[in-house]
């Protein structure tokens, strides 16, 4: 099984990329939705770290989203919305598995790196889906890129028409040509 990397998103849409980790980067604290043992939905605070090539999830010893994401690694996670209605950078959901890193000398590395304290739960994601939504003039712009179709953006307007897509440049990596699941 391959691993989807925050470094492989970065190679196949640098721009994109940058884009949702400046969103990220505005404020520390973001929203992470994991399963509980019944299924049911459960939302926590969390701080995200892209490092290394890596979307790393770090969590309390114990903590019951921890607890949530060894038990069943799909989560979602979303940017802090910040102050106000307008969102004028946009609003950022990922999608994907968590894996938890368990390795002891990886994890002093890390905590060195970082300053945290001991113990703790470190994951790293393995992307299915980044999503980032703004507005642009009277568009509301959703951009979506995932391993096996690379982006893709669809912009809906305030009215009845449905959304419509927008061409993925052919040369591009990820840009839509038969590598990235077009035509």
């Amino acid at each position: 099984m391959t691993h989807t990397s925050w470094a492989l998103f970065e190679k196949a849409e640098p721009d994109f990329a940058a884009a949702v980790q400046a969103r990220f980067a505005q404020y520390p604290h973001h929203v992470l939705a994991t399963l509980r043992k019944d299924g049911s939905p459960r939302v926590a605070g969390l701080n995200v770290d892209i490092r290394g090539g890596e979307l790393w999830l770090g969590m309390m010893a114990g903590s019951m989203k921890a607890k949530d994401l060894q038990r069943d690694p799909r989560f979602a996670l979303h940017t802090n919305p910040g102050e106000g209605e307008t969102m004028p950078d946009g609003d950022v959901r990922i999608s994907g598995r968590a894996v938890e890193l368990v390795d002891p000398p990886e994890l002093h590395r890390y905590a060195e790196e970082t300053e945290t304290p001991h113990p703790f739960h470190l994951f790293y994601a393995d992307l299915t889906e980044v999503v980032h939504i703004g507005v642009e003039g009277d568009d509301l712009v959703v951009r979506s890129w995932a391993p096996d179709h690379g982006l893709r953006t669809q912009r809906r307007g305030n009215d009845d028409e449905p959304p419509r897509e927008d061409p993925a440049p052919q040369d591009e990596p990820g840009g839509g040509g038969a590598a990235a699941g077009g035509e």
